[in-house]
């Protein structure tokens, strides 16, 4: 997901409130719509114009048309149809209705309750899983702050275990978006410039998905990955030290003003997504995991509720940490000056 989180955090709840129980959905309707029409062309029939329009007026559909338009994306009927009407997509039908059906067989509300444990207390996860047969091949979530849903593409070539990951990564920002949607603007500093660095500390939610989406610390965030993917982690996450202080630059650059307007933000962060997961994932896995390591995920959790104390939280593990092995890279007191919050909750170092 590349879609960066509009606010941050309020102060820490210290209370521990009850994670409502998960509230999920999984609608098939337009995959299955294309696949009928694909039983139509494979059996050697024209397919009716009702099974066209079961197809258009499918939610799947329906709402992946929002999403795409949102994203200034062109999409509309006669374009899907002529995809649907291709012949690479009816040469790959029988695998895609297999598909299909063993995606159907995997709990996906395990996923929801594997995530819940690395979100704050109260936070819910309340999402529609939509598998959908399209000309893009990503997968995404969309509409975090009404109406949550997570686009899963129908891919022959993903295990269930590789989906039950990657749909468990999605849920957890759905659950973390409704905590962020819950913070007051964070005290201390001044300028949109301050609040526009505040803002893009939400795209470390990235790695706290890997850390949730693969259960614990000690398990391998790709570990149902096939191996290509898995090795290409590998040596992003040997980059870390890099990549932090490219990512500290970059922070500094929007607090200070000097990068200007949000194009060049933009252009500027593209950089740290990388070919695939870049440094707001392998960057924020890496902080998540020492945080929870070296304090509990508690402490994890807290900076989860107030990001603000992400960075300096990370700091105090790392420097607790470096006498253990090789000096871990610092957050620069430039920046967590340009970041300042307000009074540290209990058990948070104050930046």
């Amino acid at each position: 997901m590349r879609a960066l989180p509009a606010l941050l955090l309020p102060a820490f709840v210290a209370a521990q409130v009850p994670e409502p129980a998960p509230a999920l959905r999984v609608v098939t309707d337009e995959a299955e719509a294309v696949l009928a029409i694909l039983a139509a062309r494979q059996q050697g029939k024209q397919p009716t114009e009702a099974q066209w329009q079961a197809l258009f007026a499918s939610q799947g559909y329906r709402r992946l048309k929002e999403r795409e338009r949102a994203m200034k994306r062109p999409f509309d009927d006669p374009s899907f149809k002529a995809f649907v009407q291709s012949t690479d997509l009816l040469n790959g039908a029988s695998a895609l209705r297999e598909t299909l059906g063993r995606w159907c067989s995997v709990d996906l509300q395990a996923s929801a309750r594997k995530v819940s444990a690395y979100l704050p207390g109260g936070a819910s996860i309340r999402a529609t899983v939509y598998f959908v047969i399209k000309p893009r091949t990503n997968s995404f979530v969309f509409d975090l702050d009404k109406d949550p849903a997570v686009f899963m593409y129908l891919d022959p070539t993903v295990r269930p275990e590789k989906l039950e990951n990657t749909v468990a990564h999605e849920l957890h920002h759905v659950g973390l978006q409704g905590v962020l949607n819950r913070r007051t603007k964070w005290k201390g500093g001044s300028g949109a410039p301050v609040e526009a660095a505040r803002t893009y500390l939400g795209a470390f939610g990235e790695g706290f998905a890997m850390l949730a989406a693969a259960g614990g610390p000690d398990m391998h965030p790709h570990a149902a990955s096939a191996e290509a993917e898995r090795a290409r982690w590998d040596r992003d996450m040997a980059r870390f030290p890099s990549d932090l202080r490219a990512v500290d630059a970059f922070l500094l650059d929007v607090a200070s003003g000097r990068l200007g307007p949000e194009a060049a933000q933009e252009k500027a962060i593209a950089t740290f997504w990388g070919e695939a997961q870049g440094a707001w994932y392998t960057v924020g896995y890496r902080m998540a995991v020492l945080i929870e390591k070296t304090f509990g995920r508690a402490r994890l959790l807290a900076c989860m509720e107030d990001l603000a104390w992400l960075l300096p939280t990370y700091n105090e593990a790392a420097r607790l940490s470096n006498p253990k092995g090789d000096p871990l890279p610092l957050w620069s007191e430039a920046l967590l000056s340009a970041l300042q919050g307000e009074t540290a909750p209990e058990g948070v170092a104050n930046p």
